[in-house]
């Protein structure tokens, strides 16, 4: 269980009632992992040769629905989740996803910037 007292200052915040802290167990990548709900998933790619990266949206029989090309993983993510909304498409749903869609971006946009050839998608 967590702490009940904070332990440094937040910014000088005051803690509220019922503030704790939790500890986060590991997560395995392999036993924890679920299937998106709606059975859609991305392929993250780098292109080096229009310094872009691509997001390709798959559905559940892996067909390629629509591919995204940006610089930044802000644009990219931002763009997605428009378009989803904007066409009202129900891709992602699980926020474990979402924040998995940031994370993998993030590290294509840091190998693009460095120009490394190094990213693999997790």
């Amino acid at each position: 269980m967590g702490q009940t007292e904070p332990k440094f200052n937040w910014a000088k915040q005051e803690a509220a009632p019922g503030y704790e802290i939790v500890d986060c167990p590991e997560y395995d990548a392999y036993k924890d992992f679920r299937m998106e709900p709606t059975g859609h998933y991305v392929l993250i790619k780098i292109n080096f040769e229009m310094t872009r990266i691509e997001v390709g949206v798959c559905d559940k029989e892996h067909r390629l629905l629509k591919v995204f090309r940006g610089k930044k993983s802000q644009d990219l993510y931002h763009a997605i989740f428009q378009y989803e909304k904007k066409n009202s498409l129900q891709w992602f749903q699980d926020k474990s996803h979402i924040a998995y869609l940031g994370k993998e971006l993030k590290k294509a946009e840091l190998a693009l910037s460095l120009g490394q050839n190094s990213y693999f998608q997790e």
